[in-house]
């Protein structure tokens, strides 16, 4: 959005506060030191987005965030009070949120009965829990901008998956919630879209035995995100499934 500036007695008029922060924007991602996360960011930066990256690992989102003048923020977001702190911290920096992204996740391989029960609770903790606990603390400043929320989701919650039940369960629970979302948020103006790759050249994926270029590549879905980015205010992607070529649907 530009506004057109002043001129008078030989220079320009600075545009108002109120202004400034229309022409301002903001992006908030999770799961934002590396893979998926990491090439959204870099996405938004280049799209003039101010950002707030967060992940757990404090060395790791920093050096990130670093690279891209960004707030770095270290959370863990299976802990509800990170997900509101988090949230509240990226506020204070930016004064509104436009663009939430959800990329935090992890994927832990084995059938049902042969997880532990930890390692059931840390996939559904920040693979869901944690995503909509953050979703929801930051409702109020995406209301305000009648933003818009990408929700990594997977390829593996639209198709039976035997050696990651948990996981591909707790990413079909993304894709309803994200379905959900849009019908409770409408009248906000607030859109959600729900991204399914297949197998992204991530550090997750390296157990699939795949080739770097045999994979999606993390910028694919940036440019998706892209593409959201560019659709008017009444248009709205709820699900965007990314097939991997090359071996079914993965």
């Amino acid at each position: 959005m530009r506004f057109p500036r002043v001129f008078f007695g030989g220079g320009y008029e600075r545009p108002s506060d109120l202004q400034r922060w229309l022409m301002a924007k903001a992006a908030l991602v999770t799961g934002g030191s590396s893979g998926i996360g990491l090439a959204i960011a870099r996405m938004l930066a280049a799209e003039g987005f101010e950002l707030t990256l967060a992940s757990r690992t404090k060395e790791k989102i920093e050096a990130a965030a670093a690279d891209l003048g960004a707030l770095a923020v270290a959370a863990d977001v299976a802990k509800e009070e990170e997900c509101r702190r988090l949230v509240d911290e990226h506020g204070e920096r930016h004064g509104r949120l436009d663009v939430l992204v959800n990329s935090a996740g992890i994927g832990i391989g084995g059938k049902i009965d042969e997880l532990p029960a930890k390692h059931l609770d840390l996939q559904l903790d920040i693979n869901l829990r944690g995503l909509m606990l953050v979703t929801a603390a930051a409702l109020p400043l995406l209301r305000e901008s009648r933003g818009l929320i990408v929700n990594l989701a997977s390829i593996a919650g639209t198709i039976p998956a035997a050696q990651l039940p948990v996981y591909a369960a707790s990413k079909a629970a993304v894709i309803s919630f994200t379905r959900s979302l849009n019908a409770g948020e409408e009248e906000h103006g607030v859109r959600a879209t729900a991204l399914s790759p297949g197998f992204v050249d991530t550090p997750m994926a390296e157990w699939s035995g795949l080739e770097p270029d045999e994979m999606i590549q993390p910028e694919d879905c940036a440019e998706v995100v892209r593409t959201l980015l560019r659709l008017s205010p009444r248009a709205r992607l709820p699900h965007v499934v990314i097939e991997r070529l090359g071996e079914g649907f993965a």
